[in-house]
């Protein structure tokens, strides 16, 4: 099966905020969810939104047909590195709180009589 793929790495969006978004378009076809995106009120759809976009230029440069035959093969969203960062409390204590990062990977493919 013939297929594209685009990686973007240490986004700062919590990978539990992206995998909502990133399981609402997975099996789509990228029309569908590209439309899906935009009129998706998340930070993370903007993300994911770009990253599909890079996916199907990734398909067009591999020439596996135009974007309106695409469709999202995978999804998905691993965790990338936290940052550690502390809030100062009374009495001289500390709060700490953890800015997490996501590594978020889509690969579309094409039908498989386009592939041949």
């Amino acid at each position: 099966m013939a297929e594209a793929k685009a990686i973007l790495r240490f986004v700062r969006v919590a990978p539990r905020k992206a995998r909502v978004v990133v399981d609402m378009i997975r099996g789509q076809r990228v029309p569908q969810a590209l439309s899906l995106l935009k009129y998706t009120p998340r930070a993370a759809a903007k993300v994911v939104e770009k990253v599909l976009r890079s996916a199907v230029a990734n398909a067009e440069q591999k020439e596996l047909g135009d974007s309106e035959s695409l469709w999202v093969s995978r999804a998905y969203v691993d965790c990338g590195p936290t940052y550690k960062r502390f809030r100062a409390r009374s009495m001289g204590r500390a709060n700490s709180i953890h800015k997490r990062t996501s590594h978020i990977t889509l690969v579309v493919s094409a039908p498989e009589a386009a592939a041949k």
